[in-house]
C-alpha cells in the first residue's frame, strides 16, 4: 500500500510517544478547539507535529477548516504545505509491502502501522479538496482526482481488512474504525448526491455512491468516542442543514440533525461551531428569533477567529457566500428595496453598488461561483446611463437558497413577502415598457406562487407557476424562471399526491432546459425531487434522464 521509506525513522518516533499517548493528547487538543481554545489547541498539537502522526494530521486539519472559512490564497497554500508535510509523517510510519490482502501467512501489520493508513488516506483526501480550491487549471484538476482515487482506495481497502479475520482489535481500534468509518462514509455521501448519469460512470470507475449506507456509517463514527467524531458529526450536520435544503427538495432533515447535536450541545454548551449549527437548525424551523439569539451567541463565545462571526452575518443575511462580489450586491439589493424616500445608511446609492459589483469577480479552481455569477448577471441593468431596477433581489436571492421553503412555518413573514411582491407587481403594472418586463413579471409571480403555496392556495400557486410556463418564448435574460418554475410545479404535485404529472414536470426540466443561471443547484433539486419520488436509477421512470 505505500513505498515504505525509512522504516528506522517510525521507530524512532514511536519509541518517543505511543499511539495511545499521541491519540490522548490530539483527543484533549480537539476538546480545547470545541471549547473555542484555537490558539491553545494548535500550540498542544504543534511541538510533535514532525514525530506524531496524529499530532501532524489533526494540526493541519485545524488550518484547512481556517482556511475553508477565509477563502484566502495564503491560507489555502499554508494548510496545503502542512497537509503535505503531515502525509510525509504518516509516510514513515507506513508498511513498506504493497497490499494488505497480499499479506503472507507470517507477515503481521502492528496497529500502528493501520493507523499510519488511515492517516494517509485521510492526507490525501484533504490534500485534493485543497488543490481544487487553491489550483486553476486542468492539471491541478487531475493531480486533486488523483489523491481522491488513491485516498479512496485505500479506505476501501482497510474497511475490507478490519471485517476480516486476519485483524486483530488493538487498543485504539475505535479510532481507526472512527477514521475509516470518516472516509467511507463521507465518500458514499457525497457521491450519493450526484445525478445518476454522473454516479453511474462514478460506480464503474470504482467509487460508491451508497447515501444510506454513507450515513449509517457517519453516523457510527458521530456517535462514538473516537478522534473522527467530531468530522463525522459535522459533515452530517453540514449534509442535514445545508445540502438537504438547498440542493434537495427545501425540507432538510431538522430532526436527524437536532438528534445529532444534542451530545456536543451538552458537552460543549459555548462551542461556537455547535452553536452555529442550533442556530441554523432553528432558522430552517422558521424560529427566526431563536435563530438570531443563538447565531449572536456564537459571535460573543469566541473573538480569536472573525470567520466564525463571518459565518453567523452571513446566515443572518441570507448571504451564503464569503465572495466580496456577493456581499456587494446583496448591500445594494436591500438598499434598492428601500422607500424611495428614505435616506440611505452611510450615504450609499444601490446604483453606484450594483455598477462596482464586476469589479470584485474572483475565481475558485478557475471558475466564478454560481452565485457571483448570477449577480454579476443581475447587476448588469444597472451598468447603462439608464439603469432599470431590479424588482425584488433579496427575495430573488433568497428564493435561490430555498428561503421561502423556511419561512413557510411562519405565517406573518409569508403575509409580509406577499404584501411586498404585491406592491412590485403594482409598480411594473405602472412602469414603462422595458426589455425587462416580461422577466421581471415573470420573477413575481414565480416568487408569488412560492408565498401562495405557504399559505395553503394550491391552486391559485399553480397558476402562477404555469403562468412562467407560458411566457417562456418571451422572457429574455432570467431563463432559470421556466425550469424553476417547474421543479417549483412538480414539488406542489408531490404534496397533492398527484406523483405521475410531478415526474413528467421534473423530466421535463431535466431534459429541455440548459446552460441557464444556477443550473447546476436546480438539477440537484430535480434530483432529488425524483429520488423521493422513488424515480430513482434503474428505476422505469429514470429512463429519460
Amino acid at each position: 500500500m505505500s513505498n515504505g521509506k525509512d522504516a528506522n525513522a517510525a521507530e524512532d518516533s514511536s519509541s518517543q510517544i505511543t499511539l495511545k499517548e499521541s491519540l490522548d493528547e490530539c483527543m484533549e487538543a480537539l476538546d480545547l478547539f470545541l471549547n473555542n481554545h484555537f490558539t491553545e489547541s494548535l500550540e498542544r498539537l504543534r511541538p510533535r507535529v514532525n514525530e506524531s502522526m496524529y499530532h501532524a494530521l489533526i494540526y493541519a486539519t485545524v488550518l484547512e477548516m481556517q482556511a475553508m472559512m477565509t477563502f484566502q490564497h495564503d491560507d489555502i497554500s499554508n494548510a496545503g504545505n502542512t497537509m503535505k508535510s503531515a502525509q510525509e509523517v504518516c509516510q514513515r510510519f507506513r508498511r513498506k509491502s504493497l497490499s494488505l490482502a497480499n499479506k503472507s501467512a507470517g507477515e503481521s501489520i502492528t496497529e500502528e502501522q493501520l493507523h499510519a493508513e488511515v492517516c494517509y488516506a485521510e492526507c490525501q483526501l484533504q490534500r485534493a479538496a485543497l488543490t481544487f480550491l487553491q489550483d486553476e487549471n486542468m492539471v491541478s484538476f487531475i493531480k486533486g482526482g488523483i489523491k481522491v482515487r488513491n485516498s479512496y482506495l485505500i479506505y476501501k481497502e482497510l474497511h475490507s481488512f478490519i471485517k476480516s479475520h486476519q485483524c486483530l482489535k488493538g487498543p485504539s481500534h475505535i479510532h481507526l474504525e472512527g477514521g475509516i468509518s470518516f472516509g467511507i462514509g463521507a465518500f458514499n455521501l457525497t457521491l450519493s448526491l450526484f445525478p445518476p448519469r454522473i454516479l453511474k460512470v462514478l460506480e464503474f470507475a470504482g467509487f460508491s455512491g451508497d447515501k444510506e449506507y454513507g450515513l449509517s456509517l457517519l453516523h457510527d463514527g458521530a456517535t462514538a468516542m473516537n478522534l473522527r467524531s467530531m468530522l463525522c458529526a459535522l459533515l452530517l450536520l453540514c449534509y442535514y442543514t445545508f445540502l438537504t435544503f438547498i440542493l434537495g427538495t427545501g425540507e432538510g432533515e431538522v430532526g436527524e440533525a437536532e438528534r445529532l447535536l444534542k451530545p456536543f450541545q451538552l458537552r460543549y454548551p459555548r462551542g461556537a461551531i455547535f452553536l452555529f449549527f442550533a442556530g441554523r437548525i432553528e432558522e430552517i424551523k422558521g424560529n427566526i428569533d431563536e435563530a438570531v439569539a443563538l447565531f449572536e451567541d456564537g459571535c460573543k463565545a469566541q473573538q480569536a477567529w472573525k470567520q466564525f462571526h463571518h459565518m453567523c452575518y452571513w446566515e443572518l443575511m441570507w448571504c451564503f457566500t464569503y465572495k466580496r462580489a456577493m456581499y456587494v450586491y446583496m448591500k445594494a439589493a436591500y438598499l434598492s428595496m428601500l422607500p424611495k424616500d428614505e435616506a440611505r445608511p452611510f450615504g450609499e446609492d444601490e446604483v453606484d453598488l450594483f455598477r462596482q459589483v464586476p469589479a470584485f469577480k474572483q475565481k475558485i479552481a478557475g471558475k466564478s461561483p454560481p452565485t457571483e455569477k448570477f449577480a454579476i448577471r443581475k447587476a448588469r441593468r444597472y451598468k447603462g446611463p439608464r439603469p432599470v431596477r431590479l424588482p425584488v433581489p433579496v427575495l430573488e436571492m433568497m428564493y435561490m437558497w430555498n428561503g421561502f421553503s423556511m419561512i413557510s412555518k411562519r405565517p406573518e413573514l409569508t403575509e409580509g413577502m406577499m404584501q411586498t411582491l404585491v406592491e412590485a407587481e403594482r409598480a411594473l403594472l405602472e412602469s414603462p415598457e422595458n426589455e425587462y418586463l416580461v422577466d421581471d413579471r415573470c420573477l413575481i409571480h414565480l416568487l408569488k406562487g412560492l408565498c401562495l403555496k405557504n399559505q395553503g392556495l394550491l391552486d391559485a400557486a399553480e397558476e402562477c407557476f404555469n403562468k412562467v410556463c407560458s411566457s417562456e418564448k418571451r422572457i429574455r435574460f432570467d431563463h432559470y424562471l421556466v425550469p424553476n418554475s417547474l421543479v417549483e410545479l412538480s414539488l406542489l404535485y408531490i404534496d397533492q399526491g398527484r406523483r405521475n404529472e410531478a415526474i413528467k414536470v421534473l423530466h421535463k426540466a431535466k431534459q429541455n432546459y440548459k446552460d441557464y443561471s444556477m443550473e447546476s443547484r436546480t438539477q440537484f433539486r430535480v434530483h432529488a425531487a425524483l429520488a423521493k419520488l422513488e424515480a430513482g436509477p434503474g428505476g422505469e421512470e429514470d429512463t429519460h434522464l
